[in-house]
């Protein structure tokens, strides 16, 4: 039986009172349901020594983002998170939950994707969004209406253990070429 792929689940927000919890923590269920992997939560908002989590993004295989769209755009501590390190990033793959209002935050994802080809990161055609995200969840977190986004969730795990698997691999055989 092949080891279980680390995926470090990323929250995008870091608002009091915000609507990333829920959708993270959904998130962090359909990645567990899937069996293929282990989930470690990381949090901008918890207080945390940045050598250990950059660690923590150094022993990830794959990372899964969660994401609200603010203004158009990613939120600010989300970037911060990912230009605080740099070769944890190199060669692995990233897939985005996202959630807003009418756009369901595919517009942050579409600007983050193009920060994570800055930093070598592969990055995932399949996401899952939630438009009006606000009013598809009931109170206690769970989805009123889950097949739309639950099929959505299993092609993009799938995705995302298909390229986790082949980019570790190459990883061990052949490391990531760094430049000065």
């Amino acid at each position: 039986m092949e080891d279980k792929l680390k995926v470090a689940l990323i929250y995008g927000s870091t608002r009091p009172g915000r609507f990333c919890d829920t959708v993270a923590a959904w998130t962090a269920a359909q990645l567990t349901k899937h069996g293929a992997f282990t989930v470690d939560l990381i949090d901008p908002a918890a207080v945390e020594d940045p050598a250990i989590r950059r660690q923590r993004l150094a022993e990830a295989d794959a990372f899964v983002i969660v994401t609200p769209e603010y203004n158009h755009g990613y939120p600010a501590p989300l970037k911060h998170l990912i230009d605080s390190a740099g070769s944890e990033w190199h060669a692995k793959p990233v897939a985005f939950v996202s959630y807003g209002g009418i756009s369901g935050g595919l517009r942050a994802v579409e600007q983050l994707r193009q920060v994570f080809a800055e930093v070598h990161a592969v990055t995932m055609r399949d996401s899952v969004s939630f438009a009006g995200a606000w009013e598809q969840f009931d109170g206690a977190g769970a989805l009123k209406e889950p097949e739309r986004a639950e099929r959505s969730m299993t092609t993009m795990l799938k995705r995302l253990h298909w390229w986790a698997t082949a980019l570790r691999s190459a990883r061990e055989t052949t490391p990531y070429l760094q430049t000065a």
